[in-house]
């Protein structure tokens, strides 16, 4: 894939995994999500948000390194949490980064032993990423990046609270949501938390080339 300044084996796993011609939306916010800036990301399901979450924390992370997480994902599920877990892992095989999930049906003692015995890339669902954290001792104050997955369903579920408390207790960090839609909750939730946040908004690359081509066939 060709993306200005990427990780050249990245770049390889991702070619090898059949992602060769990066959206629009991975274009466009590579380079200033690269940078360290805060961002607000919206786009269709099909925009490839998911994608660049993971294009993003690989890139950042490189390698593993001590025991803290470094970068924190939430999302809405368990199988939104499993299904980027597997795709982080199969696009950072070759860092050695340590990815781990937690969700609502595990086991909690279980994770926490996990965790503790060191971990990079963290993803979950809000719940249970607050009960990782309260009180079981992570520095939390590691993390690189904090990331909301399908911020707009997060905060239409009424996670805000959970989110806010995860977030109040990083002292600095990279906040990014990536939504389908900047609702007026993801909006205020982002101008709370973020430092002056960068707003990107993509349409459907689908409908855009069907309308192109339409237009092109009219006489």
């Amino acid at each position: 894939m060709f993306l200005k300044k990427i990780n050249s084996d990245l770049s390889e796993k991702l070619e090898t995994a059949g992602i060769v011609v990066p959206t629009t939306l991975q274009k466009k916010t590579f380079g200033i999500i690269k940078s360290g800036a805060d961002c607000v990301i919206a786009a269709p399901r099909s925009g490839g948000k998911t994608t660049a979450i993971i294009i993003s924390v690989i890139q950042r992370l490189e390698k593993p390194f001590e025991e803290s997480p470094r970068a924190l994902v939430m999302a809405e599920n368990k199988e939104k949490v499993l299904e980027m877990q597997e795709l982080f892992k199969k696009l950072s095989k070759y860092t050695g980064l340590r990815i781990y999930g937690v969700y609502e049906q595990g086991d909690i003692d279980y994770d926490k032993n996990q965790i503790s015995a060191g971990i990079d890339i963290l993803i979950g669902t809000p719940g249970m990423l607050n009960e990782m954290f309260s009180g079981a001792g992570f520095d939390v104050n590691r993390l690189k990046m904090f990331i909301l997955d399908d911020a707009h369903v997060l905060l239409k579920q009424r996670q805000d609270t959970k989110v806010l408390r995860m977030s109040d207790g990083i002292i600095k960090t990279q906040r990014i949501f990536f939504t389908e839609t900047v609702t007026e909750r993801v909006e205020s939730l982002a101008n709370r938390i973020m430092i002056e946040p960068n707003y990107f908004e993509f349409e459907d690359e689908k409908k855009d080339e069907a309308a192109a081509d339409n237009s092109g066939t009219e006489q």
